[in-house]
């Protein structure tokens, strides 16, 4: 009796809990709980397939390369004709004079040992020698490329308010997405797909900037645009700036990005905080640059070009370009979350409507209340009384797979109905091996009550065998499966779970607490 009373108590934890976990969503508000979240194919939303433009990171990575290589080239005093990027992927650097070659090529022992001499030609007294990455580091740079921009595109989309979200690599170079309940599709595109390089760099105010536009650029100077649409007419406006190419300083330092509201014009803008080697870069370009412009760049887009008043301390400025607070939040979303490493491209792109996923829950609703009906039907007409209690069991095991989803924060899919559905079968199969072996007792002469002991005991291990095996190929399915594979997995494995306590603890339960307590003589079964 005492073991009874025990398992009861179990039993009504269990229920109660799931009630709990289930209730907000059919009730929102009602408990501080999450309801059940719905997958891509129920509630509709966005998937997209990326790929990322890895090539493009390794011309990045030799490029920054060339920077360093100006500096450090600089810092030693050695004199170069020149430093140039070849090929995208390759350095091209002419070394005049045999005393500067051999200082250089100690340089490049010291400082650069990990870039690959491709070639080296001499000609009269100057050298020129070509620099890459080797194929291994190259290809090093690539992945790494790629596992960056998924962290950084799961970050912006954390922050941009996507509930359950399914972001992970495809292949080599390609990125899956998949966004439910997202309704503006075309910010999320934005958001996802904008690299975000944050610049500063200095106006050239030395050279004429319509003598540039007519096709006599400087070399280290280029036309960047600042483009401004106006609300009211929608009629965009293109201003050109002479930039120098050199970046002074980029959005590696930020710290945060926030919205702030512009207290004289009521205008939205982003405020950026640098960290303290930022701050103080920061502080060096602004007092060495007094009086001059320094244009913000974003993806070689001009936001603004300031005249620098005085030194500015503390780490701090803002960028501003007549933006709506929408877009100032998403520009702040994106400079939070990093850079892209290198820019991406949309292979695939599908919307899912939400009257498709509407479509979608009834008709697998129906399909689970009709399945389950007919289960129901069968069990009652073959194992009267027991099968009832086969049938109470089922209807909670529904419960606690709904309460399991709920409380753990899993999706629910279309192939997670399937997995309920089956479930439902699954859960009265423990019941029939059970009932089945009460029957062979009871009819070799045994009481009701012995006859269940040894029922329960005799097909424990059977059902024990058949689930566990089952749970461990779901498992294995949502640990390798892809996304509609996943949500098949969850339900499964909660079902099995949940077919394990119902039939083993909960039925068990029913039949000892009539057999013992109500002291009943015989079995419906």
């Amino acid at each position: 009796m005492k073991n009874l009373s025990w398992r009861l108590i179990l039993i009504a934890s269990v229920i109660v809990i799931a009630v709990v976990y289930v209730i907000p969503t059919f009730q929102p508000g009602l408990w501080p709980h999450k309801k059940i979240n719905l997958g891509l194919d129920l509630q509709g939303g966005m998937h997209l397939v990326l790929e990322v433009d890895a090539d493009k990171a390794v011309e990045n990575t030799i490029e920054r390369v060339g920077q360093e290589m100006r500096q450090a080239l600089r810092k030693e005093r050695i004199r170069t004709l020149g430093i140039e990027r070849i090929d995208g992927i390759r350095l091209a650097v002419e070394v005049s004079q045999a005393e500067n070659t051999d200082r250089f090529d100690k340089l490049l022992n010291e400082q650069f040992a990990d870039l690959r001499i491709v070639d080296r030609k001499k000609k009269g007294n100057t050298l020129t020698i070509i620099l890459d990455h080797p194929e291994k580091e190259a290809e090093r740079i690539r992945l790494l490329a790629v596992d960056q921009a998924l962290e950084t595109i799961r970050n912006r989309i954390d922050q941009f308010g996507v509930s359950e979200p399914d972001i992970r690599i495809q292949g080599k170079q390609r990125i899956l997405i998949q966004l439910p309940g997202i309704k503006d599709t075309q910010r999320a595109k934005d958001l996802i797909g904008k690299t975000a390089q944050l610049e500063f760099k200095l106006l050239d105010e030395d050279h004429d900037i319509d003598s540039a536009l007519k096709g006599n650029v400087p070399a280290s100077s280029e036309i960047l645009y600042e483009i401004k649409e106006d609300p009211d007419t929608h009629r965009t406006q293109k201003t050109p700036y002479l930039v120098k190419k050199r970046t002074v300083l980029t959005g590696d330092y930020l710290t945060d990005a926030r919205v702030q509201i512009d207290s004289q014009y009521n205008d939205p803008y982003v405020s950026i905080t640098f960290d303290r080697k930022g701050a103080r870069l920061f502080e060096q370009i602004t007092e060495a640059n007094v009086k001059k412009r320094l244009a913000i760049v974003l993806d070689d887009n001009v936001y603004s070009a300031p005249v620098i008043q005085e030194k500015i301390a503390g780490g701090e400025a803002r960028i501003t370009g007549n933006f709506t607070t929408e877009e100032a939040r998403d520009l702040a979303i994106i400079l939070r979350a990093g850079a892209l490493p290198a820019p991406v491209k949309i292979l695939e792109e599908r919307t899912v409507g939400p009257s498709l996923g509407t479509d979608s829950i009834r008709m697998g609703l129906l399909s689970m209340c009709v399945g389950g009906l007919l289960v129901i039907l069968f069990m009652v007409m073959y194992y009267k009384g027991s099968g009832l209690v086969a049938d109470f069991a089922l209807i909670l095991n529904i419960l606690f797979i709904a309460g399991g989803l709920a409380g753990f924060g899993a999706t629910l899919t279309l192939p997670g109905i399937a997995g309920i559905i089956l479930t439902i079968g699954m859960a009265v199969d423990a019941n029939v091996l059970i009932f089945e072996r009460i029957r062979e007792e009871m009819n070799l002469g045994k009481t009701p009550r012995a006859a269940v002991d040894a029922g329960y005991t005799r097909a424990t291990l059977t059902i024990l065998d058949a689930n566990v095996t089952t749970l461990i190929a779901a498992l294995v399915l949502f640990q390798f499966g892809t996304g509609p594979v996943k949500g098949f997995a969850v339900t499964l494995s909660l079902g099995v779970v949940a077919s394990l306590f119902t039939a083993l603890v909960l039925t068990r339960a029913i039949f000892d607490y009539f057999l013992i307590k109500r002291k009943v003589k015989t079995i419906s079964i």
